[in-house]
């Protein structure tokens, strides 16, 4: 019968359960959305128009090329050392490494004036610096005043600045960029994300502002070993375990500082194998560590002068005789020297075996864990942990080092925990505040506000302050920011538990105040260095805490799985 031989109450009556199906249908949808950690943020309002299945592809693509445009902009500021001889900055060793890599042989890379930014990595360095060494000299027209021995020392012409800036671009994009948004989509599907909260996560990743600041502002190649951590971390989640040790020894033949994260990577692929009676695995992992080493160190024994060249690489790479620390730095000793002058007090040797001590014990509780329970959900977490134990207790710790342990912080950004996601997003301002002093005297100072600003807002952390009263639905066009509950919004800045809802905001207060003490009153002259001391005091408190935070959630979620977590 057709709808015109219906009684009028009839069709009210359907009308309204149609209604009603379509909004509990709504409400449904966007109770799922509204459970992604990213709901409620410019970035989902920015990729929302990509949703479609027929247009996913595309965000990928577009978060990219954003990041990248925003690290051509950072990079356009200042540098380590700019303008500054005799030794000028971290931007001159680069370069010079790229100089005495291409116009010496092999045998003495690691012997060539060591009083002037002496090559001090590992092989892979080296050769990372040859090849881009090359490329530069081919890029300039094959003229060699880029990279002339000894005659280009502390050269700044605004080509080679380029050309550095995209060597590190290029750097990023084929060795950190793709093993990022592998992972987010590997443990976006595992925990029953949508492709474009998948998305988001990897755009927050990537726009992390500490490593953004670091490698394009001030001037470093982090970005070539915590990628090649990343592939490591991708193959342990695919279970190919002996390719995993392989990129895991590239990433510490590139920079020793990789080591921080070998006690977990150890433990894991130690209780993978010989633990569950998996000799061929076990032998397999073994042979492809062993290669992976001989591989990187072959050239130094074969072209460069033998076993001497070698053993010369590995004490240029291990500067034990530096001493506990030289520039101010947000870790245990630096902090606790305010009131125990170690180096006054015990000797290096001394001082050594406390770090050593101290050190173990830290990462103790996170590597139990990975071995006793070796389960995926936790690799992420027992390598924040372990990592942020090596820089808390390590010797010889710079405050670039903080990039170790925020790697695998970052990456909890592919977490579907919002509370996760705020501790997250908690340490990363951290982490950021901490490299105030080095970003300062770099000159990198608009560059350090915009970037902290820009990458807190498009993650949502600024949400509870844009309501509808405020700001019309055109400037916020997505469907979440203008219509998410005032109570989600606050969720997204803070996590659930009052006591480290109290901790953040205590410590935002203290980073606040810092800064204007910093900007504003001139330190007394008995203690010039005072500002710094308390940054490094209030990052050093927070690190501790956020330490504590990770072993806590290593025993707290060692039962539970991907899908339940």
């Amino acid at each position: 019968m057709g709808s015109s031989s219906k009684k009028p109450e009839t069709l009210v009556l359907e009308a309204r359960n149609d209604a009603t199906k379509e909004s509990a249908a709504t409400t449904t949808q966007t109770g799922i959305e509204s459970k992604e950690a990213f709901y409620a943020s410019p970035l989902y309002d920015f990729l929302s128009p990509f949703k479609l299945v027929t247009h996913q592809w595309e965000a990928k693509y577009i978060i990219v090329l954003f990041a990248l445009i925003l690290k051509c902009a950072v990079g356009l500021g200042s540098y380590s050392g700019y303008n500054t001889p005799p030794l000028f900055g971290d931007f001159e060793a680069q370069r010079h490494w790229m100089e005495l890599t291409i116009n010496l042989p092999l045998s003495q890379w690691y012997w060539f004036d060591t009083h002037y930014w002496g090559l001090d990595y590992p092989p892979l360095t080296a050769y990372h610096s040859y090849i881009l060494g090359y490329l530069g000299f081919f890029l300039n027209n094959k003229r060699a005043n880029w990279f002339t021995l000894d005659e280009s020392r502390g050269h700044e012409d605004l080509d080679l600045k380029s050309f550095m800036r995209f060597s590190v671009i290029l750097s990023e994009v084929l060795l950190y960029i793709p093993g990022v948004i592998y992972m987010c989509k590997w443990i976006g599907k595992q925990t029953k994300q949508s492709p474009i909260n998948q998305y988001i996560a990897a755009a927050a990743i990537l726009l992390q502002p500490s490593l953004i600041l670091v490698d394009n502002g001030h001037f470093q190649y982090n970005c070539v070993m915590l990628g090649l951590t990343v592939y490591a971390i991708n193959n342990l989640l695919d279970e190919f375990y002996a390719a995993a040790a392989a990129c895991f020894v590239f990433a510490i033949c590139f920079k020793q500082m990789a080591l921080f994260y070998s006690p977990i990577f150890f433990a894991y692929l130690l209780r993978k194998s010989l633990f569950q009676w998996n000799l061929g695995r076990f032998l397999l992992i073994g042979l492809a560590t062993v290669s992976s080493f001989v591989l990187c160190f072959l050239p130094l024994y074969l072209l460069g002068g033998g076993l001497s060249n070698v053993i010369q690489s590995i004490h240029r790479i291990f500067p034990f005789g530096r001493g506990l620390f030289e520039d101010k730095v947000a870790n245990f000793w630096c902090v606790s020297n305010i009131v125990v002058k170690y180096r006054e007090v015990f000797s290096n040797e001394e001082l050594k075996l406390y770090s050593l001590v101290l050190t173990l014990a830290g990462l103790l509780p996170s590597m139990l864990v990975i071995f006793f329970w070796p389960k995926k959900h936790l690799l992420l977490y027992a390598l924040a942990s372990c990592s942020m134990s090596f820089f808390l207790f390590g010797f010889q710790v710079h405050e670039k080092t903080i990039l170790l342990p925020l790697l695998p912080i970052t990456l909890l950004y592919t977490s579907s925990n919002r509370s996760v996601v705020s501790m997250v997003s908690w340490i990363n301002n951290v982490g950021l505040f901490s490299l105030w002093p080095l970003l300062q005297k770099d000159g990198l100072q608009l560059q350090y506000v915009v970037i902290f600003c820009l990458s807190n807002w498009l993650i949502g952390n600024f949400s509870f302050v844009t309501p509808k009263s405020l700001f019309p639905k055109w400037l916020t066009p997505g469907p979440s920011v203008s219509q998410v509950s005032a109570t989600y919004k606050r969720r997204t800045l803070l996590p659930r538990s009052i006591f480290w809802k109290l901790v953040i905001i205590i410590s935002y207060v203290a980073m606040g105040i810092t800064h204007m003490l910093d900007l504003w009153v001139l330190p007394p002259e008995k203690y010039p260095d005072l500002w710094v001391v308390l940054n490094c005091s209030v990052s050093c408190m927070c690190y501790m805490l956020f330490w504590l935070w990770t072993n806590y959630k290593l025993f707290s979620l060692r039962n539970q799985s991907f899908q339940s977590h």
